[in-house]
């Protein structure tokens, strides 16, 4: 019998990725690059989805 692996909740706005290292375009003054870490806005550095809490409306 086949095993289901469970579906795992990745933000779909990073794809997992929650951080990246966008350059400044400047250099230090050893030779490297200032870098700006950014992290996703949507999961906040989590790479996974926040459940949605569900909102009553009505009676």
């Amino acid at each position: 019998m086949a095993q289901h692996t469970p579906t795992a909740r990745i933000c779909r706005a990073c794809d997992g990725f929650v951080a990246v290292a966008i350059t400044t375009g400047t250099r230090l003054p050893d030779g490297s690059r200032a870098t700006l870490r950014i992290t996703c806005p949507t999961c906040k550095g989590t790479g996974r989805n926040v459940p949605t809490p569900v909102v009553r409306a009505g009676r």
